[in-house]
């Protein structure tokens, strides 16, 4: 029977397919080291022939294939096994076992080829059973939710050991032990959600949808980066893997994650607990990594299922009121913002905190009020003593008082207390108390903090930043995050007397079951981090510091006097042990030393004065109180919290004042009363906790998500109706609070149609507006437009516009409204592929179409009218199918697709098929930021998207038309 040569890899590419003798001299021997080249051992079920190919000669010091008889056949025996290969045959005999070398500089190719052996072995099945096994252990996949998560895994198990290859993100490859036995790894990441949830291709156009559908439309699951392709990527790398291990972060969201990997790498659900584990850590040190190892539990599918079911019940109810309302009130208005007016069940809920707020202070009316301040002289100080009646609102029982006090001249110490106060250490740090702090104190918004903070855990810095948890757990070893942080000088004094004195054990908080409070777990320097995240880092330190300090110790001091029938007072502190307010001075106890008073001494008054005030309304919600009020209401969860925030702000809702106060706009003011004529439930923290409350019951396994899904979706569904039906009530207040569009905007620009002028809306979405046929043209985006020299368009007789970008290197281009938004020529849409949905929601032709893309002879502005010469260094080639110029693509040497080497080919780009495979339409912004309402796709990704949870902290402003993610 004739053996198949064994073509594995790269190494299929190096070897000839025919047989050859090697001398046993030259074969590699099998050692212990662990070492990237040693030979591995494969186990094969059936023996079969090995044929040994012949190398290359360009390729000869490579690397060789081994073979090696096992003891079923030659007992063990070394000159045995010597023999067998001194026949100079290239054909070997029958073997059980067989070895494979390394190549010495692409070791990183093993695991393929480990793979194919064992596949071959087991007769093309990926499942091995016990003796179908790899020798040194089943290979198994761990996944991380970020590129930085999966390489401090992979370094922490392998002891820095290990091999990486490029792929849609980095594989990390070593050996290890897994379950007391030997084991092969393989530590890859995805990028966040790997699938996000959107309407049908049917349901997304706006104009040929009722909003009403919506909720009881089906939903589908696409790619969140189908660019990245983190799907095939995870098929691709569990080929072959016997187990899968997942370090997804330990929230729902990862829960989610979880079962969005197992869903890619084909391995059955019901794999779960023998070959599917879920691994639990809170932070990505060595220690606790290696914890998680040895204590791998199995996925939760319950706290999964709860995400599935806030995504869809977020998605619906979110872009059917978006729609909806949007639709209504577009065009409608001349300096209303209307390219989306949005509604989600939390972000709703949280305006209307900000409203409320808001409301109060409008409608409050000031009111005076008069107070007595007595002072008296004590061995030279002077004290102001506070009045027990604290404030009147009538000015004369409050001179009456003043007169009773000054015609008694003293004051009788009637009482002295002293008292031993404290003032306790803080419990442990979690997600809300760090937002609050980083806003109120630190003058950074929640979403940045959020982003900080998670960029802090991956680099090692600190622990899992979302818990809601503020008690330690009874095993928690604060030594050694103390030794950590011993070395930074900030605090190594406080934290060298702590460890020398014994450090006290923590609050008991609140333990929520999830993480342990944020920890630091590494010290850094001022150097290594950017000014702000540094700031953040530093009170996280300072904090935990603070939990195993002393709480702060002092004595208070507390003088009753009378006069004239009324009671006066003042309190001094005397600070006994600062205690943790040496490491968070910010909150230490303000010094007042009090005179020494005995009861019954007479103290003379040295004046007594009336102060005049008035009441106050209450300041504008900081993001600080926002964060409380949501946390306290229920609204969306330590991480769904600032993005929140950060929605009602980027869509124009609420404006951020100094302080970090959030003051409501005309918009977002109008909107919450509008809902509140209609249906106030709409803007009510209770409809949100009502979500979470039914979402929570799924978490916990008491509740099906299918029914929780139905049951939402269908008391929304009733609101929905209803607030159709009384839209007119909103409307009223739109148009009291707005300008109707004929009453909006300036004269500029003659109408084709009518000959009259058309007016220039400058307000967001920038448009122009015929009042006599009361059409809207709207316009590019982001830019300034003038009067274009009044040059008259031929074709519609509209008169033409010049478009400006802003910027340094700002284009401009002449447009004419009418061509802009309904070109005339077919098949510019394609050749462009500027097919858009307009501001209507329907589908337009070219929409978007300036003068340089107009294909009209006489038009002066056209790219055949413009066009000077044609290109000197082009040939005149032209593809005999579609006419188009033909090209030559040079390819890199080393990644060239061509044979033989080739790197120069020319051909059509629409007719060619190898260059057809390799070119990518792209719509650039450079030119002008394309109009319309966008598809409302409603993608509801949870987290991550089409950023993922591995950014940096970039900045990305996303259009809000394209995603509902966290209503």
């Amino acid at each position: 029977m004739m053996s198949r040569p064994l073509m594995m890899g790269r190494m299929a590419r190096c070897w000839m397919a025919e047989g050859f003798s090697y001398p046993y001299s030259k074969m590699p021997r099998r050692t212990s080291s662990r070492s990237p080249i040693s030979s591995k051992l494969v186990t094969t079920s059936t023996p079969r022939e090995v044929a040994i190919p012949r190398p290359r000669r360009d390729v000869e010091a490579l690397g060789i294939v081994a073979a090696a008889i096992g003891p079923s056949r030659c007992g063990g025996d070394k000159s045995k096994r010597r023999d067998c290969y001194k026949g100079g045959s290239s054909r070997l005999v029958r073997t059980e076992l067989f070895a494979l070398a390394n190549l010495p500089h692409q070791h990183f190719s093993s695991h393929r080829c480990r793979s194919r052996y064992r596949a071959v072995g087991n007769g093309g099945r990926s499942n091995p059973t016990s003796r179908n096994l790899l020798t040194l252990g089943s290979p198994s996949l761990q996944v991380a939710e970020k590129p930085s998560i999966a390489l401090s895994i992979a370094s922490a198990i392998s002891g820095g050991r290990m091999s990486t290859r490029k792929g849609s993100t980095d594989v990390h490859e070593f050996d290890g032990t897994f379950q007391g036995s030997q084991a092969f790894f393989r530590v890859t990441s995805v990028i966040g959600h790997v699938f996000s949830v959107d309407f049908p291709p049917a349901y997304q156009n706006w104009e040929g949808t009722d909003p009403v559908d919506l909720f009881n439309a089906p939903v589908l699951r696409s790619e969140c980066n189908p660019k990245v392709h983190i799907r095939r990527h995870l098929a691709q790398e569990a080929r072959g893997c016997t187990y899968l291990i997942l370090w997804l972060d330990c929230d729902r969201e990862g829960e989610n994650i979880c079962y969005e990997v197992i869903n890619c790498t084909g391995i059955p659900e019901n794999e779960v607990g023998r070959r599917i584990f879920r691994a639990k850590f809170s932070s990505v040190t060595e220690k606790d990594i290696s914890n998680a190892m040895d204590n791998l539990v199995l996925p939760n599918k319950d706290e999964a299922l709860s995400v599935d079911a806030r995504q869809e019940i977020d998605l619906k109810v979110g872009v059917a009121f978006t729609r909806f309302q949007t639709r209504y009130f577009q065009g409608k208005y001349g300096n209303l913002d209307s390219r989306v007016i949005s509604y989600g069940p939390c972000q709703t809920p949280t305006l209307g905190f900000c409203v409320q707020r808001y409301q109060q202070i409008n409608t409050f009316k000031p009111e005076k009020f008069w107070s007595l301040r007595t002072y008296v002289i004590k061995d030279g100080d002077e004290i102001q003593l506070e009045w027990d009646r604290k404030k009147l609102f009538d000015f004369d029982v409050t001179v009456m008082f003043q007169k009773m006090v000054a015609n008694d001249g003293t004051l009788i110490v009637t009482d002295i207390s002293v008292k031993e106060e404290c003032k306790a250490r803080p419990s442990g740090l979690n997600t809300v108390n760090l937002l609050k702090v980083a806003s109120s104190a630190l003058g950074i918004g929640p979403q940045t903090a959020m982003h900080m903070a998670e960029r802090l855990y991956t680099q090692g810095y600190i622990s899992y930043p979302r818990t809601e948890s503020t008690a330690y757990p009874a095993s928690f070893d604060f030594r050694s995050v103390l030794s950590a942080l011993v070395h930074n000088p900030l605090w190594s004094n406080n934290i060298r007397t702590l460890m020398d004195a014994g450090f006290v054990k923590p609050r008991q908080g609140h333990d929520a079951g999830d993480h342990p409070p944020i920890t630091p777990m590494r010290s850094a320097s001022e150097e290594a981090l950017e000014t702000d995240a540094w700031r953040l880092y530093q009170y996280i330190c300072q904090h935990f510091i603070g939990t195993v300090s002393p709480d702060c110790r002092y004595t208070r001091t507390a003088v009753e006097f009378t006069s004239g029938g009324e009671i006066f007072r003042c309190v001094g502190h005397r600070v006994t042990s600062k205690g943790f307010t040496s490491i968070m001075p910010w909150l230490a106890v303000a010094e007042n030393n009090l005179p020494t008073f005995k009861n019954g001494d007479t103290v003379s008054i040295h004046k007594v004065d009336i102060y005049e005030g008035s009441t106050t309304p209450p300041d504008y919600l900081s993001e600080s109180e926002l964060i409380s009020l949501m946390e306290k209401n229920g609204i969306g969860t330590d991480a769904s919290i600032p993005v929140h925030i950060n929605n009602i702000s980027e869509r124009n809702y609420v404006q951020v004042n100094s302080g970090r106060r959030l003051v409501p706009t005309a918009l977002g003011t109008t909107l919450i009363r509008g809902y509140q004529c209609i249906d106030a439930d709409l803007c009510l923290p209770d409809i949100r906790s009502f979500i979470e409350q039914q979402i929570t019951l799924i978490a916990k396994g008491k509740a099906d998500h299918l029914q929780v899904i139905q049951h939402v979706i269908q008391q929304f569904m009733k609101k929905y109706s209803y607030f159709v039906k009384k839209i007119e009530n909103m409307d009223a207040l739109f148009e009291a609070q707005f300008s109707p569009l004929a009453d909006s905007g300036r004269l500029l620009s003659k109408c084709g149609k009518c000959g009259r002028y058309m007016k220039y809306i400058s307000t967001q979405p920038m448009r122009m507006y015929c009042i006599t046929c009361e059409e809207v043209y709207y316009l590019p985006q982001n830019g300034t437009i003038k009067l274009y020299k009044e040059i008259i368009c031929p074709l519609d007789g509209f008169e033409l516009l010049l478009f400006s970008m802003v910027g340094p290197d700002a284009k401009s281009f002449p447009l004419c409204p009418c061509c802009y938004n309904s070109p005339p020529f077919e098949g510019i849409d394609k050749l462009f592929g500027a097919i858009k949905l307009d501001d209507t929601g329907k589908l337009g032709k070219g929409a978007g179409m300036p003068c340089f893309l107009c294909p009209h002879p006489t038009c002066k502005q056209s790219m055949i009218t413009q066009g000077v010469c044609a290109c000197p260094e082009c040939s005149d080639k032209k593809c005999s199918t579609c006419e188009s110029t033909i090209i030559e693509v040079d390819f890199n040497k080393k990644a060239t697709p061509l044979e033989d080497g080739a790197t120069l080919h020319e051909g059509c780009i629409l007719c060619d098929e190898l260059l057809h495979s390799l070119i990518e339409m792209k719509h650039g912004k450079s030119f002008f930021m394309r109009r319309g309402r966008g598809r409302g796709r409603g993608r509801a990704r949870g987290r991550g998207g089409s950023r993922g949870r591995g950014r940096r902290g970039n900045s990305r402003h996303d259009d809000p038309k394209m995603s509902f993610r966290d209503f």
